[in-house]
């Protein structure tokens, strides 16, 4: 697996751990504290667009 791939994983996973921690922490009473979270998600999703889409334009 090359570092490109190896970096879109590593923010879908990212994003994808909040999503899920965003979750638990919404059902177990902590709405607010779950709506923080949960705005981590596109928040990590866009910056790793912007990183890997910079690299791109390097070459």
């Amino acid at each position: 697996m090359n570092k490109k791939k190896l970096a879109k994983l590593g923010y879908v996973v990212a994003a994808g751990a909040s999503f899920l921690f965003s979750i638990s922490l919404w059902f177990n009473g902590n709405k607010d504290e779950g709506m923080f979270v949960g705005l981590w998600v596109p928040s990590i999703l866009s910056f790793g667009t912007l990183v890997l889409g910079s690299t791109n334009h390097a070459k």
